[in-house]
């Protein structure tokens, strides 16, 4: 591990809507995570028994509240239940999103919602794939799903009742992991795009700049040299802490812990303050062409 490796920002705010932190695009996008380690998601006596993984339903890692609906998913438990979990996961978006407005006012307008997540089952002990392995450090792409160079921004918060940390560990930046795989990942298959999402396999096109992730994605996960050996630091979120980084720039493993939320945003490279930060714009310096088709 290496401490050397400037990754962390820590700011003193207390309240999600007003605060005296603002206009902090900068820090995010270069790649650094911002902690707020007194930024506390607060719950009420009744909600608290929620702090139990009997409330997922086992078929999926996490409870999700779907974007465009609000409907819950993953949740176990009577209708009664389920609707006082879906309020707690809903008050949980609106203040991140309140959050997010504060922290990062040239974003305003051009921000769009994503899936809301409560995740009560521990990290220890999972068993899974090792490209579903998310103990390995990555950055966030998703083979069914591409982005085309939306950035994924993401506000987490730790709400483990028994002192537990979130453990993560932090790699080096972007563009200097990037340069290690990429000069040893071949172009896509000419037509593959075309084909995977006609077959249902994708739910949108998928771009060069999606087929390079992945491939980063992957290939991170399975050096397992690199994973020992490469420049990362570990961080530990305390109980009570909140997070946001964007999650397709910053290398992360999540090493231990048990009750977080998680909000995702997505922000159009465009909308940027600094455009080129984004992993978009730093892999189509390092090729030399765009990546967008």
């Amino acid at each position: 591990m290496s401490a050397a490796l400037d990754v962390l920002r820590t700011y003193p705010d207390t309240g999600w809507a007003q605060g005296p932190t603002g206009a902090i695009e900068a820090d995010v996008e270069h790649g650094h995570v911002l902690q707020f380690p007194q930024l506390h998601f607060e719950l009420s006596e009744a909600e608290r028994r929620f702090l139990d993984p009997r409330w997922a339903d086992g078929k999926a890692k996490n409870i999700s509240l779907r974007a465009n609906t609000g409907e819950l998913r993953g949740a176990a438990g009577s209708e009664a239940d389920q609707a006082a979990l879906q309020a707690m996961i809903t008050r949980y978006r609106d203040q991140a999103e309140a959050l997010v407005a504060r922290l990062f006012p040239h974003y305003r307008g051009a921000l769009r919602r994503g899936h809301t997540s409560y995740r009560p089952v521990a990290i220890e002990g999972r068993a899974t794939s090792w490209r579903k392995d998310d103990t390995r450090l990555h950055v966030d792409a998703f083979p069914s799903n591409p982005t085309r160079g939306v950035r994924l921004l993401r506000v987490f918060h730790n709400l483990n009742p028994h002192g537990a940390p979130r453990q993560w560990r932090v790699g080096e930046p972007f563009e200097t992991f990037a340069a290690r795989f990429v000069p040893g990942i071949p172009r896509p298959v000419p037509g593959s795009a075309w084909a995977m999402h006609t077959l249902g396999l994708t739910k949108a096109r998928r771009s060069e700049y999606d087929h390079l992730m992945l491939q980063l994605h992957d290939r991170v996960k399975a050096d397992l040299a690199y994973q020992k050996d490469a420049p990362q630091l570990a961080v530990d979120f305390a109980p009570g802490t909140t997070w946001i980084v964007f999650s397709d720039q910053v290398l992360h493993a999540a090493m231990g812990g048990q009750y977080m939320l998680e909000q995702t945003l997505y922000l159009d490279v465009e909308r940027q303050q600094q455009p080129a930060t984004s992993p978009l714009r730093v892999l189509e310096r390092m090729t030399g062409r765009p990546l967008l088709d």
